[in-house]
């Protein structure tokens, strides 16, 4: 983990702002006393031994499960590989982040897509078909490449959606599926279940807890055209459009 940390100027930043705030605690600690008529009552209120011996055995199995939680989340933002070498873990670390701006509105002149996009692939609006709200957005740089990310909401469950600009990202060791001529590689990273695949030398990352496989395969798949004119009651099962710039299409 030390590694990872010297490895990434914004890790090394946010490790030595803890390491200040605890040298600061322990400067504080040694030099201001709290007064003593409220040590007294802070140990007059003092638990028992057993008690105390009780709470050490949950703050260590506590201890225990933030250390993990933090591990995970550090193999989420550091990059696999050099710095310089983005990867699709570290786009889908940018959806923990949450949005930083309002969503964007339908494109006026094409109300299939939203008027974002990254380069010339724009987002996809699945409001009229599929029910998903554009929530929020957010910007980022990976290793110098754009990263745009658009947060849809749907039933009170939030999927992340984020573009990476060319050229596109290494795909990684996942589970392949071909749908609709798209491979789409599906992997879990800190408990969030990701689809990604490429379209156009870019990178597509979508990404969400508590949300079926299937359904993040039918929006990585969706056609806003044939939704409105097939026959088929299951939209997972829709063709591909053939022309368009959306990352989903």
């Amino acid at each position: 983990m030390q590694a990872r940390i010297d490895a990434s100027a914004e890790l090394r930043a946010l490790y030595e702002r803890e390491r200040q705030v605890v040298e600061i605690l322990h400067r504080v600690r040694t030099t201001d006393r709290a007064p003593a008529s409220l040590r007294g009552r802070i140990e007059a209120q003092r638990p028992s031994a057993a008690s105390r011996a009780r709470r050490r055995l949950v703050y260590g199995c506590s201890l225990a499960v933030a250390l993990a939680a933090v591990v995970v989340a550090l193999a989420l933002i550091v990059p696999a590989g050099t710095p310089a070498a983005p990867s699709v873990s570290q786009a889908a670390a940018l959806a923990v982040r949450g949005p930083t701006a309002a969503a964007p509105h339908p494109k006026p002149s094409d109300p299939d897509v939203l008027d974002r996009q990254v380069e010339h692939l724009y987002f996809p609006n699945w409001l009229q078909d599929l029910g998903w709200r554009a929530v929020g957005q957010r910007a980022d740089l990976i290793a110098g490449r754009a990263a745009v990310t658009v947060y849809y909401e749907r039933h009170q469950r939030t999927l992340a959606y984020t573009i990476v600009g060319s050229p596109a990202l290494k795909a990684p060791a996942a589970t392949t599926t071909r749908l609709h001529g798209s491979e789409l590689r599906t992997l879990t990273l800190g408990g969030r279940l990701v689809v990604t695949w490429r379209r156009d030398d870019h990178t597509c990352v979508l990404s969400g807890t508590g949300v079926e496989r299937s359904v993040l395969h039918q929006l990585a798949a969706y056609n806003p055209s044939a939704a409105r004119t097939t026959t088929d009651p299951d939209p997972r099962r829709l063709p591909q459009k053939t022309k368009g710039q959306a990352c989903s299409e």
